[in-house]
C-alpha cells in the first residue's frame, strides 16, 4: 500500500496579524460545553435506571425526570434511550476527524489513522466506571449492542475515506480498482485493533495502561498494513477471471474475540494474499 505523503503547508508571510476570536466563537464554544454537559448527565441518570430497574422497564420520561429535565429536552440531545449512553460520540467523532485534518505532511497516513482513533480511547479512559458499566450493559443488551456496532461504523468510514484520499495512483495504475478494498480493509485494521485493545481493558475493570497496550497493537498494524500492502504487486497483465474477481470483492475473517492480536493480523494478510 502506497500513499502519497501530505502537501505541505504554505510558509508564513513575514508580516505579523493580530487576530482575536470573535465574540461568536467563544459562546459557540461554550454552548457546546454545555451541550456536552447535559448529554453526560442524561447519561449518567439513563445508566443508573438501567442498572436499578433494567433496560426495558426504563422510559425516557423516568430519564429525563432522574436528570431533573422536561422531556423535550431529553430529545433535544437523544432521539432514543438507546443514543442515551453513548452521548460522547458525535463529538469524539469530530475530533478524530480533527486529528486527520490536521496532520503534519511528513506523517504516514496509517499512523495519522492510529492517532485519530485514539481520540475514542480517550474518550473511554475519561470515565472509566462508567465505561466499564456500558460496556457490561451493552454486552447483555442487544439493541445497545447494535447501537455501539453503528458508532464504530462511522469511525471506519471515516479512516477508509482518509486512506483512500491518501493513495499514490502512480505507483499502481494498473490495479487502482483495488484502492477502496486496501483502504477499507486497512482502515478496518487500526479499528480492530483499537477495539481489541479497548475489550480486553474493560474486562479488565479499566484497569492497566492501556495506551502502552494500545500503541503495541498499532504497531502490529503499522507493520502488517503499512507497506505490506501492494508491495510487489505485479504489473504484468493478470487474467480475466482474476481481473473480474478483483472488483467488488469482500474480504470476510473469522476469529475468536479472545485472540491475540497478532494471530488476528496474520489470519487477514494470509487471506489478502490468497484472494
Amino acid at each position: 500500500m502506497q500513499y502519497v505523503q501530505g502537501m505541505s503547508q504554505p510558509a508564513k508571510s513575514s508580516r505579523t496579524t493580530v487576530t482575536t476570536d470573535p465574540p461568536e466563537s467563544a459562546a459557540g464554544s461554550r454552548a457546546a460545553a454545555q451541550r456536552l454537559k447535559m448529554r453526560r448527565e442524561l447519561a449518567a441518570a439513563a445508566m443508573e435506571l438501567f442498572a436499578t430497574k433494567g433496560y426495558e422497564a426504563t422510559t425516557v420520561d423516568e430519564i429525563a425526570a432522574a436528570a431533573g429535565v422536561a422531556r423535550r429536552t431529553f430529545f433535544r440531545h437523544f432521539r432514543s434511550k438507546e443514543e442515551a449512553i453513548f452521548p460522547d460520540h458525535d463529538d469524539t467523532l469530530v475530533r478524530a476527524e480533527a486529528v486527520l485534518n490536521a496532520a503534519p505532511a511528513h506523517e504516514h497516513p496509517l499512523d495519522t489513522v492510529c492517532r485519530g482513533i485514539k481520540e475514542v480511547m480517550k474518550m473511554y479512559a475519561a470515565r472509566p466506571e462508567i465505561s466499564v458499566a456500558r460496556y457490561k450493559l451493552t454486552r447483555e443488551v442487544p439493541t445497545l449492542r447494535e447501537a455501539e456496532i453503528a458508532s464504530v461504523a462511522r469511525y471506519e468510514r471515516l479512516f477508509t475515506r482518509y486512506l483512500l484520499g491518501h493513495f499514490d495512483e502512480r505507483a499502481h495504475a494498473d490495479d487502482a480498482n483495488d484502492d477502496p478494498l486496501l483502504a477499507e480493509v486497512a482502515a478496518s485494521a487500526v479499528v480492530t485493533a483499537h477495539n481489541h485493545v479497548l475489550r480486553r481493558w474493560l474486562r479488565a475493570g479499566g484497569q492497566g495502561d492501556v495506551e502502552a497496550q494500545l500503541d503495541h497493537a498499532f504497531a502490529i498494524v503499522r507493520k502488517t498494513f503499512g507497506t505490506g500492502i501492494g508491495a510487489g504487486r505485479s504489473t504484468e497483465p493478470q487474467p480475466a477471471a482474476a481481473t473480474a474477481s478483483a472488483q467488488g470483492e469482500v474480504l470476510v475473517t473469522v476469529a475468536r474475540t479472545d485472540a491475540p492480536l497478532d494471530e488476528v493480523m496474520r489470519t487477514i494478510e494470509q487471506a489478502l494474499k490468497e484472494r
